[in-house]
């Protein structure tokens, strides 16, 4: 049984409620300074950071020229295609300890607000 897409992404909407839609979107910014956080944390302890950069390679495809025909065969060209790569790079420790400190302050100052939207989310909400 094959489920259509547009099914499965009203099924996937509907088991959010709006409650936790609200909350969600009142822990936007504390999950995204967490994640930076997380990240910065394992740059110190690494002793280095990962850059992501693209890079186009090329791949000998077959070309698409029409219906088969046994009397020409399909041809082979090159595509482009673009990859994503993780290369080390170097860091400043004593840059990203002030970093990291100026990322946790700034999730102590937004934590307060963000407990207090919860809290409203849930009273405006309750399941």
């Amino acid at each position: 049984m094959r489920i259509a897409p547009a099914l499965l992404l009203a099924l996937a909407l509907a088991a959010c409620s709006a409650q936790d839609t609200c909350v969600r979107n009142a822990t936007r910014e504390i999950r995204a300074l967490d994640s930076l956080i997380a990240e910065t944390e394992a740059n110190i302890a690494r002793g280095y950071a990962y850059e992501r950069r693209e890079v186009t390679r090329w791949a000998w495809v077959r070309c698409y020229d029409g219906p088969y025909d046994p009397i020409r065969p399909r041809t082979r060209c090159w595509e482009p295609y673009t990859d994503i790569v993780r290369e080390p790079v170097a860091i400043d420790p004593e840059a990203e300890a002030r970093k990291l400190a100026g990322l946790k302050s700034r999730r102590a100052a937004l934590a307060d607000t963000a407990m207090a939207a919860v809290a409203e989310c849930r009273r405006l909400y309750p399941e």
